[in-house]
């Protein structure tokens, strides 16, 4: 169980987690995530393999393989270039209005799993990640690339900001989400 809670943590965070940390989300100690670590890289460190764990400073990140570089560059540069979907529009939207934002929080509100759109926009620089300290999640917001592609000098300058940042749905539907 332990080994899949954790190849699942490896596969969401799409950016390198520490070892502390990774003991903290799965309440084990560091010596637990080092020999589940070491099963993982068994496991997807071999030929053939479309992943690979890698390994830096006591961080751990799950990657394509080196092998697929090119297709996969490929893949992200057309994915990238192209026009934003209406997914994409509407949740830059909601982060426009209600971040900063947690992942579970924009899913409340969206109705759907967003982890490949919010790859998607911070990979364009439109949103970006923060830790927060106060929560084991990180939250998501707008870069200020994006208020210039808007012609914005702030996100309260965004038709009717103040009504539905502050609206009563978006309030319950974050209220929702326990703090981790």
């Amino acid at each position: 169980m332990l080994v899949s809670q954790l190849e699942s943590i490896l596969f969401v965070a799409s950016k390198p987690l520490g070892v502390k940390k990774l003991a903290k989300a799965l309440n084990v100690s560091a010596e637990e995530v080092l020999t589940v670590v070491t099963e993982l890289r068994a496991k997807y460190n071999v030929e053939n393999s479309g992943v690979v764990i890698v390994e830096n400073n006591d961080e751990y990140q799950m990657v394509a393989s080196p092998d697929n570089q090119t297709v996969a560059e490929n893949f992200i540069k057309a994915e990238v270039s192209g026009e934003l979907t209406r997914p994409q529009l509407e949740t830059l939207t909601v982060i426009s209005y209600c971040g900063p934002i947690t992942k579970p929080e924009l899913e409340q509100i969206r109705g759907v799993n967003c982890a490949l759109i919010l790859r998607n926009l911070m990979m364009r620089g439109l949103v970006k990640e923060r830790d927060d300290a106060t929560n084991l999640l990180p939250t998501y917001e707008v870069t200020m690339d994006y208020l210039r592609r808007l012609g914005l000098n702030s996100l309260h300058e965004l038709p009717d900001y103040a009504t539905l940042h502050n609206h009563e749905y978006l309030t319950a539907a974050r209220a929702t989400q326990p703090t981790v």
